[in-house]
């Protein structure tokens, strides 16, 4: 097995943990195009290429948080907004409060929506294979409408437990989302193997908490690389 790949997983494996977004699915188009598409549903237009630059910035900006007990306010839908005004700030400053709430009401649904993200072609085949064999999971920075998106995608049956940032009070580069995950499921780090395509969120993270990994670049590789290894 490819070193570079994955630290082999131990015989006793039991668990797989899954990243959401870049890993299981991803969106149709960029995040400018999805906003700019939002605009002209609430009356707004908007440049899609301005649009996307300001959200690379905006999300640069948003200050790491420390992990809380317990779950963070409002299922994190206060944290999309700051991003939302920034964006908006950077690439239509003039837009007033009223539209720029309009907007981002009407953008934290359509982000919701089956057809803004796409599966990965292999990933229905590789679950089937590995619901069997291993307890699976997700654990993501996310929030509550990630499992919406997981029942539109038809995949949310292959996971027992969906573990999102916004819940668990924890956000992935920090590996106590990691720890509280493993404490619920009452299972010891070195029997679960995660899998995720960031380097500082998903692979430095899961290995500071103790987990195997499976460093997922999709130039390099595909999950369906994993049963493989397994």
């Amino acid at each position: 097995m490819d070193e570079q790949n994955a630290r082999a997983p131990k015989p006793m494996l039991k668990a797989i943990f899954f990243d959401a977004v870049g890993t299981l699915f991803y969106l149709t188009k960029t995040v400018g195009d999805h906003y700019a598409f939002v605009g002209e549903e609430v009356g707004l237009s908007l440049n899609a290429k301005k649009l996307d630059a300001a959200f690379h910035s905006a999300w640069k900006q948003m200050p790491p948080r420390e992990a809380i007990n317990g779950p963070r306010d409002n299922d994190d839908k206060d944290w999309w907004r700051e991003l939302a005004n920034l964006v908006l700030e950077e690439a239509a400053p003039t837009i007033d409060e009223l539209d720029r709430d309009n907007f981002f009401e009407v953008a934290y649904e359509h982000f919701a929506e089956a057809g803004v993200w796409e599966l990965y072609p292999e990933v229905v085949d590789v679950l089937e294979e590995l619901r069997p064999r291993f307890e699976l999971a997700i654990v993501s920075n996310f929030d509550g409408r990630l499992r919406v998106i997981l029942e539109r995608l038809g995949i949310s049956k292959y996971f027992r437990h969906v573990f999102v940032s916004s819940e668990i009070g924890a956000d992935k580069p920090d590996p106590e989302i990691f720890r509280r995950a493993l404490k619920f499921l009452e299972l010891s780090a070195n029997q679960v193997l995660y899998i995720g395509d960031d380097p500082e969120r998903d692979w430095r993270a899961a290995t500071a908490a103790g987990l195997s990994i499976f460093q997922l670049d999709r130039e390099k590789n595909s999950l369906r690389d994993l049963p493989a290894i397994l």
